[in-house]
């Protein structure tokens, strides 16, 4: 968890240098509701990973110490095996996300966004790993050490940022054979009818190709899911799958019930219509998901953000410091935020009700933190100030936008 708590000044780094690009280009790359909304669902993802990461680290352990076939010992050659391992057992586990209902909402997360930018690489689901740590069990029995899987599994996942891009367009024959690169990913996440269901890998590509999965990049790419999130809640964004899936089981037969959640994504039994496919579609005939917020209200969430973004970092690298009660209720708040902020973005009536409450709530949270402290104090008069700040700031904007809409 760490490991990738410490790359997160990297990855804004490089999502500020592709932003610049985007901007000298006049690519159009970024959107900032969309970009918001992207990293609103990595920071779900990783509060929520403190609660979850002991368990599904503990099964590996447990596995590992009661059943492990060979002791392994750490070294540079094992480390190789291992990454081949991890990135192997994540393309099953990528294709099974892909190809088994009941997964595909643990993924589709992942795949909302209209765009195809490095911000993309950080929408995560928040529960994509009680899924795909199910498949890394055998590296367990192996003899793989847990700690040596940790790493290695942070390895493989940090290679997965940068592919998210289209700044980067075809490279060295040899690269695009081997690897997992931009040209590929592109594909990946097309929702193309070539496109849909390919390239799987992580790392590398080879898997792909040994298992019939693989599609280079030729026609433009069509970036989304077919059943377009329309939404910039990062909270609905994990549930919308399974609130649709729901609806559509609901008039099926018990055997088809099962037969829903086990088969590709769409499936439906004849006496519902049948299988749903995606139908052939280009950029032109996309219509995105967009929502008209004033540019007052623009900067405001982005202030927000940048305060949200050192709070959710410093949470992060405390919590396994914390007592279970103070975790929950950071984790609890950090998605009150993350959700308030796509609210305000939709023009919601109920998150504007509850932003000023969220200030309010601010000094009690620093105070409950902090309270042992020495700097408590300084952190809550703060926190009154700049919420105080806040508030008079969104209400001005509020009434900004009410005005011209008037």
């Amino acid at each position: 968890m760490s490991f990738i708590v410490f790359a997160i000044p990297v990855f804004f780094l490089l999502i500020g240098i592709e932003f610049l690009i985007d901007r000298l280009k006049q690519s159009n790359l970024y959107r900032f509701n969309d970009a918001v909304t992207n990293i609103s669902c990595g920071i779900s993802q990783q509060v929520t990973a403190v609660a979850l990461k002991t368990l599904l680290l503990g099964g590996y352990w447990l596995l590992y110490e009661q059943y492990g076939i060979f002791d392994i010992p750490n070294t540079i050659w094992t480390y190789a095996l291992l990454f081949v391992g991890v990135d192997f057992f994540y393309y099953w586990f990528h294709r099974y996300a892909h190809e088994v209902s009941a997964f595909w909402g643990t993924h589709i997360v992942h795949h909302q966004s209209e765009e195809y930018n490095l911000s993309v690489a950080l929408r995560q689901s928040i529960f994509q790993t009680v899924i795909s740590n199910v498949f890394y069990l055998p590296l367990a029995l192996i003899g793989f050490h847990p700690l040596s899987f940790v790493l290695i599994n942070s390895l493989q996942t940090l290679y997965q940022f940068w592919i998210h891009t289209k700044t980067i367009g075809k490279m060295h024959p040899i690269l695009e054979f081997v690897f997992n690169t931009p040209s590929h990913h592109r594909v990946h996440h097309g929702i193309n009818p070539k496109y849909i269901d390919k390239n799987h890998g992580g790392t590398f590509i080879i898997f792909d190709r040994m298992f019939g999965t693989f599609q280079a990049e030729e026609e433009e790419v069509v970036y989304g899911v077919t059943r377009p999130l329309s939404s910039w809640n990062p909270l609905w964004a994990n549930i919308d799958y399974y609130a649709e899936l729901y609806r559509s089981m609901r008039p099926a037969k018990f055997p088809d019930k099962l037969r829903m959640l086990k088969n590709k994504p769409g499936w439906r039994p004849d006496y519902l219509g049948g299988p749903l496919y995606p139908q052939p579609i280009t950029r032109e005939e996309q219509l995105k998901y967009d929502t008209d917020v004033s540019m007052s209200l623009n900067y405001y969430i982005l202030f927000q953000y940048l305060i949200l973004l050192g709070l959710a970092t410093a949470f992060l690298l405390v919590a396994k410091s914390l007592p279970v009660a103070l975790t929950a209720v950071g984790i609890a708040s950090i998605l009150w935020s993350v959700a308030n902020i796509g609210g305000i973005l939709e023009g919601r009536v109920w998150a504007s009700i509850l932003e000023p409450i969220r200030w309010l709530a601010i000094p009690v949270l620093l105070y409950i933190f902090l309270g042992a402290t020495v700097w408590w104090g300084s952190a809550v008069v703060a926190s009154i100030v700049v919420g105080l700040f806040s508030v008079g700031w969104f209400i001005s904007a509020l009434n900004l936008e009410r005005a011209q809409t008037r």
